[in-house]
């Protein structure tokens, strides 16, 4: 599962399976381009991989086509190329609240996080992929609106999405040497699933502590071994879309 010379741009990687899947890259001698919103930590993020291929942190949001561009960009610029496009950014908002309660806001935040700024990062980066002459795009999904339902009703939505708009680029970019899956995490210990179990058991009157204690989260890491994988020339079979615990 070498990546030794891959050029990999992971959004969301300050936290979370982003985090994860950056440490695994960089343990796999990737070029790493990480990325996340301006507001978060991405000092630490530089001081991942050797001395000789340091991982470059760049503040992006993925609401804004201008900032997408510009990390594919700045990749490009710094690396010679780019190889893969993890794109883990991502935000759960509105859990628990009924239908007729979400206010339109909120679903739209999340569908415009989720969803729309996965097709802006696969926008933005296709040219780059073609300009390689292959490529890989890794778009996360969830069992949340795929296999079942979800504590809110907009996150559910954007992962449905997610997955659609995966299964769509696999057939459209698959000819040209781009491949694309998505990827299904289940519970993992990450900040935006701790929040959604505090959340549950606040919305039951429920003690935040022991709901953590008994949530069962898995180590994010897992999920970060899989998507460094995918980035991966050893998944170059594997097609569609990947469920995990």
């Amino acid at each position: 599962m070498g990546l030794t010379n891959k050029v990999v741009i992971i959004t969301g990687a300050a936290s979370g399976i982003g985090l994860a899947t950056a440490k695994e890259c960089a343990e796999r001698e990737a070029k790493l381009v990480v990325a996340d919103l301006p507001s978060a930590n991405l000092n630490d993020l530089a001081s991942l991989g050797t001395p000789d291929r340091r991982a470059l942190p760049v503040p992006v949001d993925v609401t804004k086509l201008a900032d997408c561009l510009a990390l594919v960009k700045t990749a490009e610029e710094h690396w010679g190329h780019v190889d893969a496009l993890i794109n883990c950014a991502g935000i759960l908002q509105g859990a628990y609240v009924p239908v007729e309660e979400l206010d339109d806001e909120t679903f739209e935040r999340v569908i415009n996080v989720n969803l729309v700024g996965s097709f802006r990062m696969t926008k933005a980066v296709v040219p780059a992929l073609r300009r390689t002459g292959r490529g890989v795009i890794v778009l996360i999904a969830s069992g949340a609106g795929v296999r079942g339902g979800s504590s809110s009703v907009a996150y559910g939505s954007s992962k449905g999405g997610v997955h659609g708009l995966a299964m769509v680029l696999e057939q459209k970019l698959g000819s040209e040497g781009i491949r694309v899956n998505d990827v299904c995490p289940g519970s993992l210990d990450t900040p935006l699933k701790r929040q959604n179990v505090i959340d549950l058991a606040q919305s039951l009157g429920q003690s935040s502590e022991e709901a953590l204690k008994h949530a069962n989260l898995a180590d994010p890491r897992g999920v970060g071994r899989i998507l460094a994988f995918l980035a991966s020339d050893d998944a170059d079979f594997v097609r569609g879309s990947i469920f995990t615990r």
